[in-house]
């Protein structure tokens, strides 16, 4: 038989998936990534060989997510249309990434899927896969195969004897991990539809959080979060301080109408309290420790690097080296910022770094001034002159 790696969640496409895939002749490996979706993992892998997967691979990916490909994001500034922190499109290369790896230790000659042809997980899982592993063929049974609805799909489980928690379906479809949380569908595809309390998960409704504000302290070290008021944490532990901290304030909603890769809009719903905070924060550093030339440049390039993660190509050349310069400007990007956060907002309240190349003595009106106003006439006929 055939072996095929399939991207298993063990929710009910994926469950019809490993019989589906095995009626067909495959020997079904099932891969499971830990994002930090919170998933019961002990269950989901007893479902998986009750269901007829040969074998079950469960990887503890939290660490690697937040390290190689969260923290990158964030050194980028990586905020996708100036909305979307990217929290599902981050992760899609590494469990790519992971699965191939996968494959190749089985010897399986194929990898599969269960994303629909409509959205862009689809193109994530793939184009990563490709580039990774060209020889291994790539399944996608959800574009293809005969069932319409997810009543048949249900029957196809019964008729099986597949176990799949079947209740009254949320109208929404969600997804979420260390970084953020997604959600649309159900009365959030109608763009003027004001989304109801009910769909938040990570943040708190503004008009019910504290009314006091609460500062928090980020440092960087190198464009790196690694201290939270003072106190030094692992990565997944800061993202999980932050979202803590970020969601009791409000902060971190979006509401978004994007353009998605296949070339449709969509309305989407995010929660992202550690990204707003850390990119917000990290914007404010760089203002102090980067020079004008190459802050412009950068702010420039943010929303490229955004795309290319949210379009698949996180494993192009393009991406390794705008990784390299984006390294390069973060050498001096050490330093304390305070957030204010207040009933939803994310505001900076202070900024200070050992490389600041802020000047008081430059900046200031007052007694302290060594700025030479009697210059200015001379640079601004030179600057003027070509016009």
């Amino acid at each position: 038989m055939k072996k095929v790696v399939l991207a298993y969640s063990g929710g009910l496409d994926t469950s019809c998936l490993i019989r589906w895939l095995k009626d067909k002749g495959y020997e079904v490996i099932a891969f499971m990534a830990d994002v930090g979706q919170g998933s019961d993992f002990k269950k989901i892998e007893k479902r998986a060989i009750a269901t007829g997967a040969s074998k079950v691979y469960i990887l503890d990916l939290k660490k690697e997510f937040v390290q190689d490909y969260v923290f990158p994001a964030i050194k980028a500034n990586a905020v996708y249309e100036g909305k979307y922190f990217l929290a599902t499109a981050l992760s899609r290369p590494l469990i790519a990434k992971h699965q191939v790896n996968v494959a190749k230790k089985e010897k399986a000659t194929a990898i599969a899927h269960g994303c629909t042809g409509k959205g862009n997980d689809q193109v994530r899982f793939e184009v990563t896969a490709k580039i990774l592993a060209p020889h291994l063929e790539l399944l996608a049974p959800l574009r293809t195969w005969e069932f319409k609805t997810r009543e048949q799909e249900i029957e196809y489980a019964h008729q099986h004897k597949i176990p799949i928690d079947v209740s009254k379906k949320s109208p929404y479809s969600t997804d979420i991990n260390l970084y953020g949380r997604s959600i649309e569908c159900g009365v959030l595809e109608d763009p003027w539809v004001e989304p109801p309390d009910e769909i938040y998960l990570m943040t708190r409704d503004p008009l019910k959080c504290p009314n006091r504000p609460e500062y928090v302290d980020i440092e960087f070290i190198r464009g790196v979060p690694v201290k939270v008021n003072g106190k030094t944490y692992g990565p997944v532990d800061l993202v999980l301080k932050l979202n803590e901290i970020g969601g009791r304030n409000g902060v971190g909603r979006v509401d978004m109408v994007e353009n998605r890769l296949v070339g449709i809009k969509s309305r989407e719903i995010y929660e992202n309290p550690a990204g707003t905070i850390l990119i917000t924060a990290h914007k404010e550093l760089e203002a102090m420790v980067l020079d004008r030339e190459t802050l412009h440049y950068k702010e420039l390039i943010s929303p490229r690097y955004a795309e290319l993660t949210y379009y698949g190509l996180w494993e192009t050349p393009l991406k390794a080296q705008m990784d390299a310069f984006i390294n390069k400007t973060q050498e001096r990007a050490t330093g304390i910022v305070r957030m204010k956060l207040f009933k939803g907002s994310c505001n900076v309240a202070g900024r200070k770094s050992p490389f600041s190349r802020y000047k008081e003595e430059l900046a200031t009106y007052g007694d302290k001034d060594i700025f030479d106003p009697k210059l200015s006439e001379g640079f601004i006929r030179i600057w003027g002159m070509p016009y």
